[in-house]
């Protein structure tokens, strides 16, 4: 029964993959706006050319990695629109000292401030989605095994699902993942059994990482789907993202953007302990979709509090080489942080 019932979940999931597949390839345009990314995130990363290399070689044999289709994608805000939005709003004094506590730009220290300060973290998380880069288009038409493996290229890793909902809560909690219901099924199963027990103790505290109401207007929830998208596709579904940090209020009390709005994001739920990224592990657990995506405010297609963890949608092991993609799915990153010297 439970070999016959992972049967059914994996042929449900390829399914749906081949569904929302891209379809023909891209052309010399999309070639070109991934050369001018790669270039831009190799300058403000400080990346050398092995690691360049490493990604490179991932964008090229997906074919598909990218800022979506530039021939049917309309952008919402352009990249100077989101530098005039990001230069008139209050000042924030933190993007210096993060650099300090994570070890590079762009990134936010992952703690509990009831229990600690910013130079406690021992981990820290992308401030914007990848390729964390204000005012650039987020990557998306990525798989969960590419995301892991960029961010590895990064010298990063794949977030563990409840890091992510640390920084959108503005708390990081040790991980509460219950194991002990994931124990001898499918992984489909345990991921529903433990989403299930994790929403259910966390349903009382919801909150969104501007507040604790849902709010239109405040994060990139305001775009619109291409005419005629159905379930997906390359050629017909543009990527129809604004700009990473455009709004400036949509940001965590751990100084995270877009946690809710533009891409949706992949992150890796673990089903027993040896799974944690969190911890070092390499063998990761199952795929977790974070996050709500750019239509919102127009169509609510599912809870996008900052714990809520989503159902099995297209569900893999995060290291599948047939883990979902689409177009408004990306990822972020998050980096361990070396033992602090003794004081």
């Amino acid at each position: 029964m439970r070999r016959w019932l992972g049967r059914l979940l994996a042929l449900a999931a390829c399914s749906l993959l081949l569904a929302a597949a891209p379809g023909s390839a891209p052309g010399p345009a999309f070639r070109q706006q991934n050369e001018v990314l790669l270039e831009a995130l190799q300058r403000a990363h400080g990346l050398d050319e092995a690691a360049m290399g490493r990604i490179r070689a991932i964008f090229e044999r997906s074919g598909f990695i990218g800022q979506g289709n530039p021939a049917i994608s309309k952008h919402p805000m352009t990249p100077e629109q989101c530098r005039q939005a990001r230069a008139a709003a209050p000042p924030s004094d933190d993007l210096a000292a993060f650099s300090g506590v994570c070890g590079g730009p762009h990134m936010a220290p992952l703690y509990d401030p009831a229990r600690g300060r910013a130079d406690d973290a021992r981990a820290c998380i992308d401030q914007f989605e990848f390729p964390d880069l204000p005012c650039e288009y987020p990557v998306v038409w990525v798989q969960a095994r590419e995301a892991a493996q960029i961010c590895q290229a990064m010298g990063k890793r794949l977030c563990d699902a409840h890091e992510w909902e640390g920084a959108c809560q503005g708390a990081l909690q040790p991980p509460d993942y219950r194991f002990d219901l994931a124990r001898g099924v499918p992984d489909g199963v345990a991921a529903s059994r433990l989403r299930d027990a994790h929403n259910r103790a966390h349903a009382a505290d919801k909150r969104w990482s501007y507040g604790t109401a849902y709010r239109n207007g405040v994060c990139a929830t305001g775009s619109q789907k291409t005419p005629g998208c159905q379930g997906g596709g390359w050629n017909a579904c543009g990527s129809n993202t604004y700009p990473a940090g455009s709004f400036p209020d949509c940001r965590s009390p751990l100084g995270a953007y877009d946690l809710n709005g533009n891409a949706a994001e992949h992150m890796n739920l673990p089903l027993a302990p040896s799974q944690l990224a969190s911890l070092g592990s390499a063998e990761l657990g199952v795929t977790e979709m974070k996050g709500s995506w750019f239509v919102f405010d127009a169509y609510r297609a599912h809870e996008d509090w900052c714990r809520w963890r989503a159902p099995y949608w297209h569900g893999t092991r995060v290291m599948d080489s047939h883990s979902h993609a689409n177009y408004h799915l990306g990822f972020r990153c998050c980096k361990t942080l070396p033992p602090r010297a003794a004081q």
